[in-house]
């Protein structure tokens, strides 16, 4: 059996994100994991001809914030983590960052999504099950 020796999980401030975040501590402190928080900003890209600029949906500092109660929670549970702010795709941004850091499982909350969502492929945690190089453990 291979080691789990980094775990990212993707945190957001919802519900189901803050349960992946206590799984992930857990799993963390009990194999010795490294652990990477990241929060992704998704972007709109403009339908104007030739423009290269992308608008951030939500400011930088809402995913600082995000990002800074991850770590409130996890200095309570007395364990340190890598932060990670990214501007993108969120599915895009999670499996880049897991990528960069090499992490050996990525930590994602799963929410219920109608028929339609689902057909029109707006599940991040499921694009982060399919493009992942590594483990997803979805949490719900």
């Amino acid at each position: 059996m291979s080691s789990i020796g980094t775990i990212l999980v993707a945190y957001d401030e919802s519900e189901v994100s803050h349960r992946a975040l206590e799984r992930a501590a857990t799993l963390a402190r009990a194999l010795g994991s490294k652990l990477v928080v990241t929060s992704v900003a998704p972007v709109v890209t403009s339908a104007a001809p030739r423009s290269i600029a992308t608008d951030p949906v939500e400011t930088a500092a809402e995913h600082r914030a995000e990002l800074g109660q991850a770590r409130a929670y996890l200095d309570g549970e007395g364990l340190s983590a890598e932060y990670i702010e990214a501007l993108g795709h969120e599915a895009e941004g999670i499996v880049a960052a897991a990528r960069e850091r090499s992490a050996d499982m990525i930590v994602i909350g799963g929410r219920e999504l109608s028929a339609i969502q689902r057909l029109l492929g707006q599940s991040v945690s499921d694009a982060v099950s399919h493009g992942a190089g590594c483990d997803v453990l979805i949490v719900h």
